[in-house]
Formats: structure tokens, sequence, C-alpha cells
């Protein structure tokens, strides 16, 4: 079991044809063969639907990749939270509220 994992860990990656892109937004359909992750930038992330979502990324996994980058999310995600707290993903509840004006 140990040479497996040796094996297993001994992945080399060349990231030097690397583009780096920012997405606060993504959206995922698919087929029963592959899943599909579009990623973009939402200007209007307040539901505003004047202008459309720039989609610049595109991502086709199969599933088994797809579930294995669901398990890294959700560790990378679960230690983050535990270092910063709670992630909230709802956007209105994330607001601050608005100072109440003085009325003195």
């Amino acid at each position: 079991m140990a040479e497996q994992e040796k094996k297993r860990r001994a992945i080399q990656v060349d990231e030097s044809k690397t583009q780096t892109c920012y997405a606060n937004f993504c959206r995922v359909t698919g087929s029963p063969e592959e899943l599909i992750i579009d990623f973009g930038m939402n200007s209007q992330p307040m539901n505003s639907t004047e202008l459309p979502v720039a989609i610049n990324q595109k991502i086709v996994l199969n599933f088994f990749t797809a579930k294995r980058l669901l398990q890294a999310l959700h560790v990378s995600v679960q230690r983050h939270e535990s270092v910063f707290g709670p992630i909230e993903t709802d956007i209105q509840k994330r607001m601050a509220p608005k100072p109440e004006a003085d009325t003195e």
C-alpha cells in the first residue's frame, strides 16, 4: 500500500502555461457523461440583469474528476471555515446594514 501512495504522490505538474482568471460566478450544467462548469465575472452581483455575465472559462470534467474536485473543495472550505468562521454565500445576508441617520 505504501508503494501505491508513493506512486500516487509522484505526479509532477507543469504550470508553465497556466493562465489565471478571477471568477465570482459559476454555472454548472452537464450530460450523462460530463459535467460542464462555466466561470465568469458578474459585474452586477446584486441580481441586476441589465448586463450579461461574461463567461471566460469553461471546464469540462468527467464525473470521476468532478467528484474528486468536490471532495478537495469541501476539505479546503472546511479548513478555511475552521480558521476564519462560516462563509455566508447569500450576499443579502453579508451586506452591512446602513447606519441610521442621527435624529438629534
